[in-house]
C-alpha cells in the first residue's frame, strides 16, 4: 500500500523483447530509474511471466499476451509468424495495458521499448506518451545496421572489407552473421534493420553501453541520427558497480533456476585466477561435435573449470569426459553468471560474446575467449580482441568447428602467456571505467538525469495545460 500512495516523478513502461537478453538490461534500467524516484513497470507476455523467478521490489511486473500464451514464440509454426502475430495482440493488449495503467493513479508518462518491435512506439503516440527505444546490442551492431536501413550497405553485405566510421576495417567474419548470410534468417535481418523504421517519431534512442567504451561510434550516431542518442549502460545490477542503488544484487529474474550453492562452494575453494568458467547462454545449441572439442580442450588446457551446459545440451559430451575430468571440473545446469564472474577464482571466460555477456565480463574485470555462434557476436569477438583488447577470438576451422588444440590454445594464452597480462590488465581498466560511467556525475548517470529532467519537464507541462 505504501508503495501505491508515493508521489512519483513518472511513470514508464519498460517494454523488453521477451527474451532473457533483452529483458534483463531492460529491467536493471527500471531499476534505475526508481532508484531515481520514477515509477517503473516492467511489461512482458505471459508465457513470459510463467517461467520467470522473480524477486523484484522497487518495481512492478505487468504483462501481456503476444498471441501464444502456451509456448510463446516456439509455439508459432515460423519466427515470421509470431512476430505477424505478436503486433496484431501486441498492438492491441498493450493498448489495454496502458488504459488500465492510466486508470490506476499512476498514468503512464513514457513507453521505453524494445526496437525489434517498432509498433510499440505508434501504440505509445496514440495516447501521447514519450517514446525511446531501448537498443540491447552494441552501439556498433546497431551503426552497421543503420548503414544497412538507409542504403549505404546493401544485404547481404558481400565485400570482403567494409569500413564503418568508429570501427576497425571488418572482415567478413567480423560482421553481425544477419547481413552476410541474410537468405539463412530472413525473419531476424528484417526485424533488427526495421528497428530504425520509425525512430524520427521518438523523443529519445536509449543504448545498453557508454560513452567511453564506445566514443567515436557514439560521437557518430550522436550526429547522425534523427534523435538524441542517450548511452546508460553497462545495464547490470549496481552491486558490481556504483554500488549506489541498495539490494541491487542480482538481475532479481531468471528463466531457469540458478545451481547457486554448490556453483558457489566450489569456485570458493579455488585459488585466484584459476578457473575457467564456461557459458554460451540459454539460446546457443552448439553441435555435439563443437561440445566435443570444448571438452577435449578444456581436457588438454589442465585447467579447473566451470561449464554451465543446460539439460537439453548435456547428452552431447563424451561418456568418458566426466570421469577424466572430476577432480578438475563442474558442470551445472544454470547460475547466476555476474556471481561467477565476481568471484576470484575465475581467470577467463569462454563465451559467444553476446552483449550482455560481454558487458559482464567487463563490468567484474574478465578476460575473455570469444566463440561467436551469429547476430553481433561475432563483431563483439572483434572489438573484444582488437579494440577493447580484453581477450581473445579462437579460430574455427573450414567446417566452423574450434577445434580442441585452439580452445586450449586460447586458454593457455588467457591464463599463463604475456599476452594474457596485458589483457587482464585491459580488463580491469574497462571495468573501472564501467563503474564511472554508472556512477554519480559519470556520462551515463548523467545521461539518464537528463532523460529524467525532460519526461518530468514535459510531464508538468501536459499537467498545466
Amino acid at each position: 500500500m505504501e508503495k501505491e500512495k508515493r508521489d512519483y516523478r513518472a511513470h514508464v513502461l519498460g517494454f523488453p523483447y521477451p527474451c532473457q537478453g533483452h529483458i534483463n538490461p531492460m529491467l536493471q534500467f527500471c531499476k534505475r530509474l526508481a532508484f531515481k524516484g520514477l515509477k517503473a513497470t516492467l511489461v512482458t507476455t505471459f508465457f513470459i511471466s510463467k517461467s520467470m523467478q522473480m524477486e523484484l521490489d522497487s518495481i512492478e511486473v505487468q504483462t501481456i499476451s503476444d498471441g501464444y500464451d502456451e509456448g510463446g514464440f516456439v509455439q508459432a509454426e515460423s519466427i515470421e509468424a509470431y512476430l505477424t502475430r505478436f503486433k496484431e495482440v501486441g498492438s492491441q493488449t498493450l493498448t489495454d495495458l496502458i488504459k488500465k495503467q492510466n486508470c490506476s493513479g499512476h498514468p503512464v508518462n513514457c513507453l521505453v521499448y524494445d526496437p525489434f518491435m517498432p509498433w510499440a512506439l505508434d501504440v505509445a503516440k496514440q495516447f501521447g506518451l514519450l517514446g525511446a527505444p531501448f537498443f540491447t546490442q552494441s552501439c556498433a551492431v546497431n551503426s552497421i545496421y543503420n548503414h544497412v536501413h538507409q542504403g549505404v550497405l546493401k544485404v547481404p553485405v558481400s565485400d570482403s572489407i567494409i569500413s564503418i566510421p568508429g570501427l576497425p576495417p571488418l572482415e567478413v567474419m567480423d560482421r553481425p552473421s544477419l547481413i552476410s548470410v541474410s537468405a539463412s534468417y530472413p525473419a531476424y535481418t528484417t526485424m533488427v534493420l526495421n528497428q530504425f523504421s520509425n525512430v524520427e517519431n521518438a523523443d529519445w534512442i536509449l543504448a545498453n553501453s557508454f560513452n567511453e567504451l564506445e566514443s567515436e561510434v557514439v560521437e557518430w550516431m550522436t550526429k547522425r541520427l534523427p534523435t538524441p542518442l542517450l548511452t546508460i549502460g553497462p545495464a547490470v545490477p549496481s552491486m558490481y558497480l556504483d554500488k549506489r542503488v541498495a539490494g541491487d544484487k542480482d538481475y532479481g529474474l531468471n528463466l531457469f533456476k540458478p545451481d547457486k550453492g554448490s556453483c558457489m562452494n566450489w569456485l570458493d575453494k579455488r585459488a585466484a585466477r584459476s578457473v575457467v568458467y564456461v557459458s554460451f547462454g540459454s539460446m546457443a545449441a552448439l553441435s555435439a561435435e563443437q561440445i566435443e572439442e570444448i571438452a577435449w580442450g578444456l581436457r588438454r588446457s589442465n585447467t579447473y573449470f566451470l561449464w554451465v551446459l543446460r539439460s537439453d545440451q548435456d547428452d552431447k559430451l563424451p561418456g568418458e569426459f566426466l570421469m577424466e575430468t572430476a577432480e578438475k571440473g563442474l558442470i551445472v545446469r544454470w547460475c547466476s553468471q555476474l556471481e561467477v564472474l565476481a568471484r576470484e577464482a575465475i581467470g577467463c571466460f569462454i563465451t559467444h560474446c553476446g552483449w550482455n555477456s560481454t558487458l559482464e565480463a567487463l563490468s567484474t574485470g574478465v578476460a575473455m575467449v570469444g566463440m561467436p555462434q551469429w547476430t553481433d557476436q561475432t563483431t563483439n569477438a572483434k572489438l573484444v580482441m582488437d579494440v577493447w583488447r580484453i581477450g581473445v577470438r579462437a579460430r574455427p576451422d573450414d567446417k566452423g568447428i574450434v577445434s580442441r588444440e585452439e580452445v586450449e590454445r586460447c586458454i593457455v594464452e588467457v591464463m599463463e602467456g604475456e599476452r594474457g597480462k596485458q589483457i587482464k590488465k585491459n580488463a580491469i581498466k574497462w571495468k573501472n571505467l564501467a563503474r564511472e560511467a554508472v556512477d554519480e556525475g559519470g556520462s551515463s548517470d548523467k545521461n539518464i538525469d537528463g532523460f529524467i529532467a525532460k519526461l518530468v519537464s514535459l510531464k508538468c507541462d501536459c499537467l498545466r495545460k
